[in-house]
């Protein structure tokens, strides 16, 4: 995997493609025959756009990162493809065909470079974000999870083993990025859990089992109902999808969990439980979830403090997650491993799962 390192770097070190709305307009009426006003979405590496016609039907137009292979955007497309065969019950975007029929395109742009496009089914509903946080919420995306991860587990792709910075099981490599951080006492925090993710998780990471993942299933990424906000109704941004370790999946998702309770644990452990429900986590996937969890966190501010600074027109959606994460690495920072897992682990422990 480092021998691809450089390559996820120049993803995360390339602005996102820009082309103009009228563009966009044309672009979504030649490839696909669809007409529509066209909307910019939020995005860290990608153009992201809503397009929406006449009878309020709505689509979402993708344009790539220019350094993003077609390898992974290929992946990204099957994995799509396949979940909506296995599993058509998941709430899932279905990839729309353009009209000679192919997965998607390719579009100049306004510095004469070219990057793919493709679209997808726009799935109605409410970020989790937005709602009021409940136990029966977090147990839905759990168990949630856990299907969505059951669906992906006979995938394989040969995109699927890129390299991704966000990829909590190589957290090590962006020791680097420890030197960027200028708050002494925030840098202390940083290495403290570098160092317990590179004595008890790196080394053991080689006999957890391995799987395609979502990789980045957070509350900004988990739709609702807006009457039943428990029921789920979309789960977007497949963007962050590889082939990794699956207990690297269950931290990163739980770790959105810890903000929105008076006992930050309380939220992972109904969502770990949830997910041990459907999918259960082996032995020596429950001693490091809850480690990985705090790496997550860690990666999190590593990476969008870095990103920050040389994307200064994007800070607001780059570091949207930003204060939780350092919020969450000072809470468990006097806490042994053993007490953060058990209090993640809470639920599995005393059957609430069963």
């Amino acid at each position: 995997m480092s021998k691809q390192a450089p390559m996820d770097t120049a993803a995360l070190s390339t602005a996102a493609p820009e082309l103009s709305i009228p563009m966009i307009q044309v672009l979504a009426a030649t490839c696909y025959g669809i007409d529509g006003t066209v909307r910019v979405l939020g995005g860290e590496r990608d153009l992201n756009c809503c397009i929406e016609t006449a009878d309020g039907t709505r689509y979402v137009l993708k344009i790539s990162n220019q350094s993003e292979p077609a390898s992974v955007i290929d992946f990204q497309i099957a994995a799509l493809d396949h979940i909506a065969t296995v599993a058509p019950e998941l709430p899932i975007p279905r990839v729309i065909r353009t009209l000679e029929g192919r997965t998607s395109d390719q579009v100049s742009l306004r510095d004469g470079s070219r990057a793919t496009v493709r679209m997808l089914t726009y799935l109605d509903g409410v970020q989790i974000k937005e709602t009021t946080r409940t136990s029966e919420q977090r147990r839905a995306m759990g168990s949630g999870l856990a299907k969505l991860d059951l669906a992906l587990r006979c995938f394989s792709h040969p995109g699927a083993q890129h390299d991704l910075l966000w990829n909590v099981s190589a957290a090590h490599r962006l020791k680097e990025k420890l030197d960027g951080l200028v708050d002494p006492a925030r840098r202390l925090l940083a290495e403290k859990f570098m160092d317990r993710f590179n004595q008890h998780v790196l080394p053991r990471l080689p006999a957890v089992r391995a799987q395609v993942i979502h990789n980045d299933y957070h509350l900004y990424n988990v739709l609702v109902a807006p009457e039943e906000q428990d029921r789920i109704t979309g789960i977007i941004d497949f963007g962050d999808m590889l082939h990794a370790p699956l207990v690297g999946e269950v931290a990163t998702a739980a770790a959105f969990h810890m903000t929105g309770s008076t006992d930050p644990f309380e939220g992972p452990a109904q969502f770990v439980g949830a997910y041990h429900g459907i999918l259960p986590l082996v032995d020596l996937e429950q001693d490091i979830v809850a480690d990985l969890m705090a790496t997550r966190h860690l990666i999190t501010a590593l990476i969008s403090e870095w990103r920050a600074v040389r994307y200064p027109h994007n800070r607001a959606y780059i570091m949207r997650h930003n204060p939780a994460a350092w919020e969450a690495l000072s809470q468990m920072a006097d806490l042994s491993r053993q007490t953060v897992r058990d209090r993640l682990l809470s639920e599995i422990c005393n059957g609430r799962n069963q």
